[in-house]
């Protein structure tokens, strides 16, 4: 495995795609997976950017263009960038497009604190809220023992994050207001605090790498924007990646790497919330009728689920998350209707 530091890593709240390209293709390429259409002939479809904040730059940009590695690497390897990383007017203009509005990290944890008081009984599991803050608990989680309170049960039990952004209820690796770093002893998202449970409660290496990798087939997020999704799946991979620097000092080889990110490119992936499928893929369908004296008649067929307002009537593509328990896909209005 190629020689990389842990600060070099994970230090910076800006991920670098060039980084992770030189430390494994193949991770990048993960990352980029569009899980829900079609296989190419060298591969599965990338996620499309979904917005044309980036149609500027040229082919390769545009809103329905797929998100490739070129794009975003050597000489663009800086055109991917956080939200706080982003001018005013690339801000608002999102705000206006898409109502993309991000929450702070405290309101994230209230939140999650609730999750969490509903699932072990009591406040104050794993924080203190404070006005506009949190006061972390240091001592280890307890569990009780009645079934369904074990830790392993933690760790699997399954949460969600609509319309994610940057996946701030998921994982806290920065403020995603103030874009202020926040240590790992101090990180309040979803994945954050299973992976504090999973150090807690493990001791080697082989041990928290098979719990570590069940913590994230239970976390799930999807958003509009190409940019956003890829984003949260980085943030994901460096969650774990500073979880288990924290707890062994080391790095995790290509192979675990590889793993982490194939988990995350299918349990993050890109939707239309209110649709089902994938953005902007549902279409007009147009039929052309000859008749018998060579006149043609074209009649114009428009998606049956939008114009009924129906979920499960839509002609685009219809997004597929993994049910990791079942070891096989599903479509998510599926889970919708269930």
């Amino acid at each position: 495995m190629e020689a990389y530091s842990h600060d070099e890593m994970s230090s910076e709240v800006d991920i670098k795609e060039n980084l992770i390209w030189e430390l494994d293709r193949q991770v990048l390429e993960l990352l980029l997976v569009d899980r829900s259409r079609s296989k190419r002939d060298n591969g599965h479809s990338h996620i499309i950017w979904a917005t044309d904040n980036y149609a500027s730059l040229g082919n390769g940009f545009q809103e329905h263009d797929e998100i490739a590695v070129e794009s975003i690497t050597g000489k663009n390897g800086e055109v991917l960038r956080p939200r706080t990383a982003k001018s005013k007017e690339e801000q608002d203009a999102r705000i206006r497009e898409k109502a993309e509005v991000f929450t702070p990290s405290w309101v994230c944890n209230r939140q999650n604190n609730l999750i969490d008081k509903a699932w072990f009984g009591k406040d104050g599991v794993f924080n203190t809220d404070e006005e506009g803050s949190w006061s972390t608990n240091s001592k280890k989680i307890r569990f009780g023992t009645r079934a369904g309170k074990r830790w392993e049960d933690y760790v699997k039990d399954i949460r969600l994050e609509i319309c994610c952004g940057e996946g701030p209820y998921l994982v806290s690796r920065y403020d995603a207001i103030t874009g202020e770093p926040i240590s790992v002893g101090e990180r309040i998202g979803i994945l954050d605090r299973k992976l504090r449970v999973v150090s807690e409660n493990t001791e080697s290496e082989e041990e928290w790498d098979r719990w570590a990798l069940e913590a994230l087939k239970s976390v799930y997020g999807f958003d509009w924007q190409g940019d956003n999704v890829i984003i949260t799946r980085e943030n994901l991979l460096f969650t774990v990646i500073d979880f288990r620097h924290d707890k062994f000092g080391d790095k995790p080889d290509k192979e675990l790497l590889r793993k982490f990110a194939d988990i995350i490119s299918w349990n993050i992936w890109q939707m239309d919330g209110l649709k089902g499928v994938i953005p902007d893929s549902c279409h007009d369908d147009e039929q052309v009728e000859v008749s018998l004296f060579g006149e043609e008649t074209s009649t114009v067929t428009k998606c049956p689920g939008c114009e009924k307002d129906m979920i499960t009537k839509h002609n685009g593509t219809y997004c597929l998350i993994m049910d990791w328990e079942k070891g096989k896909t599903v479509r998510y209005i599926d889970l919708i209707k269930k």
